[in-house]
C-alpha cells in the first residue's frame, strides 16, 4: 500500500501555506515553527510539521527546501506547489501523468486504486482532500524550472544513482595490460642458424603484431 501523505484536518495546509509566504523563512521548520509561527497547535501542528516534509517543503532535520524558498517567491509560488505535488503523490502520476486535472470521482478512484482501500475509507477521503487543498497553490502551466527542482528525498536518490554510476564512468577508457615471461631452453651448439630459427619461430607464433 502506497504512503500517501496526508493530514487529519486539510484546512490546516491553507494555513500553514499562507503562513510560509508570510513569515520569515525558519533555520528549521520545526514543531515550535509551526506551532508559534505557523499557528497550528497541539497534536495538529506535529502531523503539518511531518506533513512539510513529505511534500518537500523541508528535509528530514527540518531545513527549508528551494521549493520552501520558492514558493515564498510570488513568481514561483504556484509551480513550486506544483513541483511538492508531483513529488509527494508520485505513485498516483505512474498511474495517470495528468492526475492534477482528473476530476473528483477519477481523483477518489486513483487513490483507492494506489492504496488498495475502500474508496470511502478516511484515508483515502483526507488524501484526496490534502490533494485539493494544495492544488489552490498550484500552477502546473507556471514555468518549467521549479517545477524540476528536487525535493530532499529526490536529491537523496540522485546522489545514490551518481555513486553507483561514477565507477562505470571511471572505467572508460581503461585497458587490460597483461605480461608474460617465456624461459627457454637453448640447446648446446654454437651454430647460429640454430638460433636464427628459434627466434623467427618465436616473432612468428608468440610475438605477433596484434599482441601489442
Amino acid at each position: 500500500m502506497a504512503g500517501l501523505p496526508y493530514v487529519t484536518s486539510p484546512g490546516n495546509i491553507d494555513r500553514a501555506l499562507n503562513g510560509i509566504k508570510q513569515a520569515a523563512v525558519p533555520e528549521r521548520v520545526s514543531q515550535d515553527f509551526v506551532k508559534t509561527i505557523l499557528k497550528i497547535p497541539g497534536g495538529s501542528g506535529d502531523q503539518m510539521t511531518t506533513f512539510l516534509k513529505k511534500i518537500g517543503f523541508a528535509g528530514v532535520d527540518g531545513t527549508p527546501s528551494d521549493i520552501y524558498k520558492k514558493f515564498r517567491n510570488p513568481a514561483q509560488s504556484g509551480a513550486a506547489a506544483a513541483a511538492a505535488i508531483r513529488s509527494a503523490y508520485a505513485p498516483l502520476y505512474i498511474r495517470n501523468e495528468f492526475m492534477h486535472e482528473l476530476a473528483d470521482d477519477a481523483l477518489v478512484g486513483l487513490i483507492t486504486e494506489e492504496t488498495g482501500l475502500a474508496h470511502d475509507s478516511a484515508p483515502v477521503k483526507m488524501t484526496f482532500n490534502s490533494i485539493k487543498h494544495l492544488k489552490a497553490f498550484a500552477n502546473f502551466k507556471q514555468g518549467a524550472d521549479p517545477a524540476t527542482v528536487a525535493t530532499p528525498v529526490q536529491q537523496d536518490q540522485n546522489q545514490g544513482r551518481r555513486h553507483h554510476e561514477e565507477p562505470k564512468h571511471q572505467s572508460h577508457g581503461i585497458g587490460l595490460n597483461l605480461g608474460y615471461t617465456i624461459n627457454l631452453n637453448l640447446p648446446a651448439t654454437a651454430d647460429p642458424e640454430v638460433f636464427d630459427a628459434i627466434f623467427k619461430s618465436l616473432k612468428t607464433h608468440l610475438l605477433r603484431p596484434d599482441d601489442a
